[in-house]
């Protein structure tokens, strides 16, 4: 083991002791101190979920990337283990960028990443060279293969950028293993190269899996590549988007692309769309649970709001909640995993609830909870023009969830949650038009909102700082509307 990482072990247990835990989310996944971004390495290993990340422990900004870890058994508790690599060779001594795992048939776990090196050109300019490497270990200790790097520039297709080449994403099939990993083309488009393996540490590059043409962002970072309800699915995340309608914003945003597989065995894109239409969701990543569910989670940040901190706190970035993902009509549709209801604690309801102005309602209130709500109009014509929960609130802070149901558009907003930066704090996504009746469900966890609706037709996350204690939750209606509400509260169990 390598003095980078000893010394990266012993700065995490030493703080995280330091962090006490009501100062953390009770759900949601966050670095064991320091900065957290993208998911890494999701996978299960010996009958335990195992998720690493993107890490740097010794600040509350990203620095030089290490892998974090943690497991789960039932994908919501986590235990924290020791860091996985630190950034100690040659070949990444600039960083252990994002990447994958699984676990290999002699019972190792191999850790697929990006190493980064920068080296001054000869103008003075600085490159970085993005390698792919591999490293094996037994879920808790992992020790870089000697071969490293096991995949460079030097074998990428024609047109394909020397540079921006990361974030490879592991898999076997056909007694094989193979992985996708993101590229810059040498115009500046976004592709993805797929590379296979009889052994999982000599690779040779297999083919184009698709190329932007231009049309989402710039680079494409972060693929997940996969097969669903008898398609084929691509998750990536572009760089630099630009807004399409609602469906796309500004930035960095999530992309799904689904397709299927002509006779020559090529990716056909049939639909593409969003991942998430709300603030904090990036570099989603997915996993194949034992029982035959595919589960995603991604990082709840987004990096142009990166600045929305809080300054007392000794981490920053968390996970989002783990959710089921399938797909009905040809789109994507995701819940939170059903492992949450072994936390619900105390059930409120209230049904045929006529709402005409502002109304709070007895015991509806928290900041960790799984909060059902079903509004309708109450005749053919709609009998209202916006709906809003207002969640997170202590009279002066508080953030929002707004239904237009003459426009169709949800969104959500979070500018009076106490902010003090002027940063992305609204988003708005188009939803079915289902004549004013809505399903809402929403998931605080003390520190964030999750929205899921009309049952995971579509999600939009965002992280909310507000302190804890703002637990007030109110509805309002301009017009006449019903609304059911139905409301569990979230509980820890213990160990």
């Amino acid at each position: 083991m390598s003095g980078k990482l000893d010394k990266a072990r012993e700065y995490e247990v030493k703080k995280e002791l330091a962090i006490p835990e009501e100062q953390r989310p009770k759900f949601h996944l966050t670095p064991r101190c320091g900065w957290m971004n993208d998911p890494n390495g999701f996978s299960s290993y010996k009958g335990e979920y195992h998720l690493f990340y993107q890490y740097y422990p010794y600040d509350t900004v990203w620095g030089p990337m290490h892998w974090g870890h943690a497991k789960s058994s039932d994908l919501i508790t986590w235990e924290y283990l020791p860091a996985a690599m630190a950034p100690d060779e040659e070949y990444d001594k600039d960083g252990c960028f994002s990447g994958s795992a699984i676990e290999m048939e002699d019972g190792r776990q191999l850790l697929v990443y990006t190493g980064v090196n920068k080296v001054q050109g000869e103008n003075g300019e600085i490159l970085e060279y993005q390698t792919q490497c591999v490293a094996v270990g037994d879920g808790t200790d992992y020790k870089k293969y000697e071969g490293n790097p096991v995949i460079t520039a030097d074998v990428l297709p024609e047109g394909a950028g020397k540079f921006d080449f990361r974030d490879p994403k592991v898999w076997r099939e056909n007694g094989k293993y193979y992985m996708v990993v993101g590229n810059k083309t040498v115009d500046k488009d976004g592709q993805i190269l797929q590379f296979v393996s009889e052994d999982g540490f000599k690779w040779t590059y297999d083919k184009l899996v698709i190329k932007n043409n231009h049309r989402f962002g710039v680079m494409w970072e972060c693929p997940d590549y996969f097969s669903l309800d008898g398609k084929q699915l691509l998750l990536t995340s572009p760089q630099d988007m630009l807004p399409e309608e609602l469906e796309f914003h500004n930035g960095n945003g999530t992309l799904c692309v689904i397709g299927a597989f002509n006779e020559k065995g090529d990716f056909c894109e049939e639909n593409c769309q969003a991942v998430d239409y709300g603030i904090d969701f990036y570099a989603p990543q997915t996993i194949l649970t034992d029982d035959g569910r595919r589960v995603m989670i991604g990082w709840m940040q987004n990096w142009d709001t990166c600045g929305i901190r809080r300054d007392d706190f000794p981490w920053f970035g968390q996970m989002s909640f783990p959710r089921e993902i399938s797909l009905r009509g040809g789109k994507l549709i995701q819940k939170p995993v059903r492992e949450i209801e072994n936390y619900y604690g105390k059930r409120i309801s209230r049904q045929n609830v006529l709402v005409s102005d502002s109304v709070s309602l007895s015991s509806i209130e928290g900041r960790c909870i799984d909060m059902t709500i079903n509004v309708s109009s109450l005749s053919d014509e709609l009998s209202y023009k916006k709906f809003e929960v207002r969640f997170a609130d202590n009279g002066k802070a508080y953030s929002t969830v707004e239904y237009d149901p003459e426009l169709n558009i949800v969104k959500i907003d979070r500018k009076h949650s106490g902010s003090r930066r002027a940063i992305v704090h609204q988003r708005r996504c188009r939803v079915a038009n289902n004549k004013g009746n809505i399903k809402l469900r929403l998931i605080l966890d003390r520190y964030s909102m999750e929205l899921f609706i009309n049952d995971g037709e579509q999600v939009m996350s965002m992280v909310v700082l507000t302190d804890v204690k703002a637990e007030g939750i109110s509805f309002k209606a301009v017009g006449e509307l019903n609304m059911d509400v139905e409301m569990y509260e979230l509980e820890r169990k213990d160990k």
